[in-house]
Parts: C-alpha cells; sequence; structure tokens
C-alpha cells in the first residue's frame, strides 16, 4: 500500500511537471507581449506581488498555516527564484527574443546538477559531464561573443537567470528536507518575500505606468494565476516528490514549446548560430534526462526486488 502511495504520488508529480512545461513554454510569448505596454521592472514585480496575494488569499480561505515554517531558508528560495530569476528573465527579455530567452534561462537543468552535486551531495556520470560540456557548447554559440550586439547583456541576463532558479530549487529542496512545509505557504511566503526587491527597484526607476490595455490585463492574469501561481506550485510539489536532478531535467519540454511559440505567434526564426547552440543545449537537457528517467526506473526495479526477497523471506 505505502509502495502504491509513492507509485502515485511520483506519477501525480510527473504529470504537474507537464502541465507545468504547457504554461511555461507558451508563456515566454506571453511575457513579450506584456512587454509592449510595461517596462520589465514594473511588469515583474507587480507578476510576483499579485501572485503573493492571491496565494495568502487562497491559504486565508483554506484556513492554513499562514506562518513560515523557515524565514531564513524562505527568504533564500524567494530572492533567488523571485527577485533573482524572474527579475533578470523579465530584464532579459526586454531586447532579447522570446525563444532563445527560454533557451538560455532553461539552462537551469545544467546548473541545477552542479549545484546538486556540490550542496546534495549527487553523484554525477560521464554521461552527466559529457551533456554539461556538450551544453556549455550550445551556450558559446546561443551567446555568440563574436557579435558584440546589443543581445550580449540580454543573453547574460538569461544564462545568471538560470543559475539563480538553479540555486532556488537547491534551496528549497534543503528547506524540505530540514522541515516540513505547507506546499501553499511555502510558495505564498517566497513569492512576497521575493517581490519586495523588485517593487522597491520598480518604484526607484518607474518612469510611467503600464498601458492598461485588454492585452496587457490578460497577460499579467496569465502570469499572476497559471505562470506564477499554479505552475510554481506544481514545480515545488514536484521538487518536493522527486529527485532536484529529475524534475530540473524534465522541464525540458518548456524551452522547446518557448521557441516554437515565438516562432509562430512573433516571427522570432533563429539565426545559424543560434539554432546550432538551441539545438546542443537541447540534446545536452535531453541526455540529462534519459540519464534521470534511467537511474528512477533502475532504483524503482531495485526497490521490488527487494521487496520480493523481503516477503519470501516471511
Amino acid at each position: 500500500m505505502r509502495g502504491l502511495s509513492r507509485f502515485s504520488s511520483s506519477h501525480l508529480a510527473a504529470a504537474g511537471l507537464a502541465v507545468m512545461a504547457l504554461i511555461w513554454g507558451y508563456n515566454w510569448v506571453v511575457m513579450k507581449v506584456a512587454l509592449r505596454y510595461a517596462d520589465p521592472q514594473v511588469f515583474v514585480a507587480l507578476r510576483v506581488f499579485l501572485a503573493a496575494v492571491l496565494l495568502f488569499s487562497v491559504l486565508v480561505v483554506l484556513r492554513r498555516p499562514l506562518r513560515p515554517v523557515d524565514l531564513r531558508m524562505t527568504l533564500v528560495v524567494g530572492l533567488l527564484g523571485m527577485a533573482g530569476s524572474l527579475g533578470l528573465a523579465t530584464w532579459a527579455l526586454r531586447n532579447g527574443g522570446a525563444g532563445k530567452t527560454a533557451v538560455l534561462v532553461y539552462t537551469m537543468p545544467i546548473w541545477l546538477v552542479l549545484m546538486s552535486r556540490v550542496f546534495l551531495r549527487e553523484r554525477l556520470g560521464a554521461l552527466q559531464w559529457f551533456s554539461v560540456l556538450l551544453a556549455v557548447a550550445g551556450l558559446f554559440f546561443v551567446v555568440s561573443p563574436w557579435r558584440m550586439g546589443g543581445s550580449l547583456l540580454s543573453s547574460a541576463l538569461g544564462v545568471t537567470s538560470g543559475l539563480c532558479w538553479a540555486g532556488s530549487a537547491v534551496a528549497a529542496k534543503i528547506l524540505s528536507g530540514r522541515r516540513q512545509a505547507d506546499l501553499l505557504s511555502l510558495n505564498a511566503w517566497q513569492m512576497l518575500l521575493g517581490s519586495i526587491p523588485l517593487v522597491v527597484l520598480a518604484f526607484l526607476t518607474w518612469d510611467s505606468g503600464p498601458e492598461w490595455s485588454g492585452a496587457f490585463v490578460a497577460a499579467l492574469l496569465f502570469n499572476v494565476v497559471l505562470a506564477t501561481g499554479v505552475a510554481l506550485l506544481l514545480w515545488f510539489y514536484a521538487l518536493k516528490k522527486l529527485p532536484a536532478g529529475v524534475v530540473g531535467l524534465a522541464s525540458l519540454a518548456a524551452p522547446v514549446l518557448g521557441v516554437i511559440s515565438a516562432w509562430i505567434q512573433l516571427g522570432e526564426r533563429p539565426d545559424r548560430y543560434e539554432a546550432v547552440g538551441i539545438i546542443l543545449i537541447i540534446a545536452a537537457l535531453g541526455a540529462l534526462t534519459a540519464r534521470g528517467l534511467a537511474t528512477r526506473s533502475t532504483s524503482a526495479s531495485h526497490e521490488a526486488a527487494e521487496r520480493v526477497l523481503r516477503e519470501e523471506s516471511r
């Protein structure tokens, strides 16, 4: 019965990751549209703060605990994930293409694998090291440092956003290992704490308010309710139920959807260097995903064999 419960929670987490990938993949196009009507610092501050208000309202309605479990670690998760990753990714979108930025931010699994080795003591195999090198080569082509154009800053911001996201995932994994945290409460608090520097920055650099058109309101609602609320809850749930490396690698579909959506809706066709880099990065992430799934399958087989042996010994 306990094994069935673990099986169900794992598959529920996997299904949640699929929904999350759909939301986050298309959201790069949605955010690019939103930035036509608002400065990036204003948009991301509105997005994160309103999402925090929404989740705290849900906590009150459901009478769930409001007190944070570990305020210091929750602050780390929020600053890295909200202020760091989302803030930098939105800024990168101002001058960078939606598909290209999505791929750069979603180098997160590469950094997550490396950080998991340092902070979570997870071992890296030969295939994982090869994938890291392949992804670095892909980054070189996507960024194209020999073309010192205006997109270089955008590329650097996208990669740094992925680093911050990976750091936030590691911090969340450490937190869930130390304390039993309510996912809804954790998400609400990390959003609220992470929104503080974003709101301060928006006020300090605010020239004019957003243009409250129908397209902007729709994009903001998509980000507040789905991308920042629902998808992040699914992310943290999967992070709690599955190994950190597997969760990061399972997000592979999001940047692919981001590139395809930007190509179809925004007409953003990658040039030859970007195309080569994107293919290399996606190949690296795909190899890591296959490796993670194979490891998980082997582990499940070993657990099943051990259970059979235990039952026969009785």
